[in-house]
C-alpha cells in the first residue's frame, strides 16, 4: 500500500506541473500548432533536455532501479519508416483532440469530462494497434 501511495504522490504533483505550466490547455497546444508560440516549445526542450541528462546520469554512474538492479537502455533499431509513421498518427491524433495522452487523467481530474473519448480513443488506438502490429513495419 505504502509502495504504490510515493507513485501516487509523484502523479499529483506531475498533474499539479503540467496544470501550471498550461501544458494541458487546449488553447496552448493550438498555438503550438499553428506556430504563434514558443510556451509548448520551451516545455517540450525542457523535457526533452531533462530527460538526456537524466539517461546520461543513469549510464554514466550505473543507476540501480528500485528492484536494485542495473538500468540498460538497449539501442533502437535501424530504420525510420515507423518513426515517421507513428509520429504522424501522433501528432494528426494530438492536434484534432488539442490534449496528448499524458495530460488525459489530469483534465479528467480537473473535472473536464468530455476527455473520456479522447480516453476511449486512446484506448481503442491502442487495441486496434495491438491486432495489426504483426503487420505494421517494425
Amino acid at each position: 500500500m505504502f509502495k504504490a501511495l510515493k507513485y501516487l504522490l509523484v502523479g499529483f504533483l506531475f498533474g499539479i506541473v503540467l496544470t501550471k505550466s498550461e501544458a494541458v490547455s487546449w488553447y496552448r497546444i493550438y498555438e503550438m500548432f499553428h506556430f504563434q508560440s514558443f510556451h509548448m516549445y520551451g516545455i517540450i526542450g525542457v523535457a526533452v533536455t531533462t530527460g538526456l541528462i537524466g539517461m546520461q546520469l543513469v549510464k554514466r554512474f550505473q543507476i540501480k532501479n528500485i528492484k536494485g538492479t542495473l538500468m540498460q537502455v538497449e539501442d533502437k533499431e535501424k530504420g525510420s519508416t515507423r518513426y515517421w509513421i507513428g509520429g504522424i498518427l501522433f501528432g494528426l491524433g494530438w492536434a484534432l483532440v488539442g490534449c496528448c495522452p499524458g495530460p488525459i487523467f489530469i483534465l479528467l481530474g480537473a473535472g473536464f469530462f468530455p476527455v473520456v473519448l479522447v480516453l476511449l480513443g486512446a484506448l481503442l488506438g491502442t487495441f486496434v494497434y495491438g491486432l495489426f502490429k504483426d503487420k505494421l513495419p517494425h
